[in-house]
This record gives structure tokens, sequence and C-alpha cells, in this order.
């Protein structure tokens, strides 16, 4: 016990948390096919669809910190569960394309709030040398979430309709949702009133600034990948589509076993030390994407992606939630935000590269480089 709550309980909550997260972030494209079918929906109106997912993310990753800063985590974490639940029951009964938009608005925000309160409740209640590791095991969750959702509906959809798959998955988020209510979390930090120009004034922060910077080339290769590997792997290889979607796969199995590996690692390794070797692995991954590579090669390089990329987040944040306690919500609110920035910001660059510039060819070359700066940025925010 420790001061009213049980941290394992709290732990235990936070995890049921970001595996709502993993959910939010890969239901929409696990189901889209199928709506489309079930709806008829035109092209325009499936891009209408898809545009609500991120804005509704970067609402909920803005105003998440400064609520749980004033009122607590309780207070957010499980309306968002329930936002989210109540955003895919959407995608079940809902047909016209308003209320399909506002379930999606809903996942994105419950998504949003979830993925950025989860961490921040995770480090408030971790001592500074548990942080890391904590907040690795916690990322694990996200990898079961999202990787939950697809390999479901790849098992049963040849016995089931996808609302019937997708009720059946609601039943156990509900039950998620029935054990987090009881849970007593700690209190919050600022109850006599949020300090309205202190949380500005981490806007002017250089440090949080720069590790913010940090988040955004790292959401951005995440998004690039997910969004442009299959891409790449049918207009620059040989690779079919069927082992195109194989190895974009790895790459989120590569993240989830390292990051079940870092909950030791972190232990007996400061996180920070681990970050530049994990930048490394991954710009080797990258490397093997090159030159036209066969299916074994690709998918090997998309592990070691997932593997490196897998530290970012939770190095990055502990140093954050280290270095500003009092604020940790609004100072993740910010990271957060900037990180969300970042994926539609060079999700919109490899678009134009691959129109404009010569080709997708060039993708695996734009995430080397962006892993560069990356390094440069941590080597700097380290001073």
């Amino acid at each position: 016990m420790n001061n009213g709550y049980h941290k394992n309980l709290v732990f235990t909550a936070a995890c049921i948390g970001m595996c709502f997260f993993g959910v939010s972030m890969i239901t929409l494209g696990s189901v889209l096919p199928s709506l489309v079918t079930k709806l008829g929906l035109s092209g325009l109106q499936t891009t209408s669809l898809v545009t609500f997912l991120p804005l509704g993310m970067l609402i909920g990753s803005l105003i998440f910190g400064p609520i749980v800063d004033r009122f607590g985590h309780k207070a957010l974490l499980v309306p968002s569960c329930i936002i989210v639940l109540s955003g895919l029951e959407g995608l079940i009964f809902f047909e016209s394309i308003p209320l399909l938009q506002l379930s999606i608005v809903g996942i994105g925000l419950g998504g949003g709030i979830l993925n950025g309160e989860t961490n921040a409740l995770v480090s408030d209640i971790s001592g500074e040398s548990e942080k890391g590791s904590r907040l690795s095991f916690l990322g694990m969750f996200y990898g079961l979430g999202a990787l939950g959702i697809p390999s479901l509906l790849g098992v049963l959809s040849e016995h089931y309709s996808f609302e019937t798959i997708l009720q059946g998955i609601g039943i156990i988020m509900l039950a998620g949702i029935l054990f987090c209510i009881p849970v007593r979390f700690p209190a919050p930090k600022q109850a006599q009133g949020f300090p309205v120009k202190e949380g500005l004034g981490l806007l002017k922060e250089s440090s949080l600034l720069l590790l913010s910077s940090i988040l955004f080339f790292q959401s951005g290769i995440e998004g690039v990948c997910n969004n442009w590997s299959t891409s790449y792997f049918g207009q620059a290889t040989d690779i079919p589509a069927n082992q195109a979607l194989i190895a974009l796969t790895c790459m989120v199995v590569g993240l989830t076993a390292a990051r079940m590996l870092q909950i030791v690692i972190f232990k007996k390794i400061k996180p920070a030390t681990v970050l530049p070797y994990s930048l490394i692995l991954t710009a080797i991954g990258f490397g093997l994407l090159t030159a036209s590579p066969g299916f074994i090669r690709a998918a090997t390089g998309m592990v070691l992606v997932g593997m490196g990329l897998s530290s970012t987040y939770p190095v990055i944040l502990s140093i954050l939630g280290t270095r500003y306690p009092a604020l940790s919500g609004t100072a993740f609110s910010i990271a957060l935000a900037i990180a969300l920035v970042g994926q539609a910001a060079m999700n919109g660059l490899m678009g134009m590269v691959s129109v404009y510039a010569g080709g997708i060819v060039f993708y695996p070359y734009m995430m080397i480089g962006s892993l560069i700066i990356m390094l440069i940025l941590f080597k700097r925010s380290l001073k």
C-alpha cells in the first residue's frame, strides 16, 4: 500500500488502459475493408472516416495532461476506456457517416488520452530506478492490444462477421473497465488548482522541447512504417502482398518482444544508456530493407526496426517524468501532442517524396536520416 492506493492494482489498471490504446490504434484499419463493403462507401467517404482517428487522438493528447494534474488519474482512465468501448460499438451498429465519424473521433479521443494518461500514471507511481522498466512493461500491453484485434479477426472471420467478433472483444473490454472502477488511484498533484503559469512555462523548457522533438521523429517513423512499408515492398521489391503484410507484422512482434526484454534490462542498465544503441539497431534494420530485399531479409529488417524503436518512448517518458514530477501529466501531454504532429508531418512528407521525388525507394533512407537526427537531439538533451 502507498498513500491509500495499492501500486500493483494501479499498475494493472494502467496496463488495461494501454491495451485499450492498442485496440484504438488498430481497430479502424482492421475493420475498414469490411465497413466499406457493408456500407458501400466511396473513396471520399472512406478517407473522411480515416481522417477522424488522428483528429481525436490529437485532442486527447492535448487535454489529458492538465486534467490529470488537476483532478487525478481516475478522472480520466475509466471514462476514456468507456469512450473507446462506445466508439467500438458504434462501428458495429451505426450505418450513417456522421455517427460513424463520431464513433471514430471517440476511439481516437479515448486512445489519445489513454496513451498519455497511462504512461504518466506509471511514471508517477514508480521510483526513478524502475521508471524505464515499468514503462517498457506498460508498452508491451500496447502490442498485445494492437496484435489482438487483427489476429482475432483473421482467425475468426471465416466463421463470424466482424460485428460479432467486435462484440466479443467488447465484452472482454467491459470486464477490464469493471476491474478498474473500484481501484483507488494516487491523489491529484495539483488538487488546489492547476498552476497555469507553470504549465505554460513548460512550453519554454528547452529540455522538454528537445525530448519532445525526439518523439516527433519516433512517432513519424512508426507512422511511416505502418502506412508505407507494404507499399514499399510491393513497388520496390518482388515480395508478394501477403508476405508484405507478414513482414509488417514482424515489426510489432519485434517491438513487443523487445519491451519484454527491457523489463529486465532497464532494472540493471540505465535506460538512457540503451537508447543510442537501440537507434543504431533500428538503422541496421532499415539498412536491410534497401536494395530490393527478399522476404527473409525484409522480415528480419522489420523485426530489428521494431526492436530498435521499442525503447524510445519508455526512455524519453521516464526522463520527462523525472525532470518534471510536479506537472508530469502536462509535460507528457506536450510531448505526445508534438509526437502526433510528427506522425502526420512525416507521413505527408513521405507521400510527397513518393510522388514527386523519385518514388518510394527513398523510404528506408529517409528513416535512417531521421534516426541520425534523433541521435543528435538525444545527445544534446543530456547536456
